[in-house]
């Protein structure tokens, strides 16, 4: 990051005020409950500001097509530590696990799609805060637990056209 900040791409997906920018379009988002934050803590529900690239895509292929050609399905058996104990913390693991995590395929819609970033990933500082994602909203306005998220058709709009490497950009009053 520059001073300025990064310099933009037309792949960068930015947080505005207005909600999530995107090639030349806003779209309204969520974020996590606890707001944002420069010092993101494991549990603390806050989305944490800075330049966040796009490491993954996942779609739940019993829901929907793959958006993109590099979209992995998510399985039945797959899901994400957050026990900042383990060694496996902030890493997709598989079912069944012994520490707590997040389970990747839901009975709600909320991972249908999910863009995987690469907050304190690939080298996780335990406590430091487990992966944020960019996926589906439960509804407008509702906070994540750290994530941010979209309606299920906008997401699905930028996932078709997303390049693996883009980047979310989370700057300092970003969102209201």
């Amino acid at each position: 990051m520059t001073p300025a900040g990064p310099r933009m791409t037309p792949d960068d997906m930015v947080l505005t005020p207005l909600g999530l920018r995107f090639r030349g379009r806003v779209y309204p988002c969520t974020i996590g409950r606890g707001g944002l934050t420069e010092h993101k803590r494991e549990g603390d529900g806050a989305t944490p500001m800075g330049c966040h690239r796009i490491i993954a895509m996942l779609y739940r292929p019993d829901r929907m097509e793959p958006p993109a050609q590099w979209a992995r399905p998510i399985l039945p058996r797959d899901l994400w530590s957050d026990d900042p104990a383990l060694r496996d913390y902030n890493q997709p693991v598989r079912a069944p696990y012994p520490g707590s995590h997040e389970a990747m395929r839901r009975a709600d819609p909320l991972y249908d799609l999910v863009l995987v970033t690469d907050w304190n990933w690939p080298d996780a500082t335990p406590g430091r805060g487990s992966c944020i994602f960019v996926h589906q909203w439960r509804r407008p306005g509702y906070p994540t637990a750290g994530c941010v998220a979209l309606r299920r058709d906008h997401l699905y709009r930028i996932a078709r056209v997303l390049t693996p490497g883009a980047r979310l950009i989370v700057r300092p009053g970003a969102f209201r």
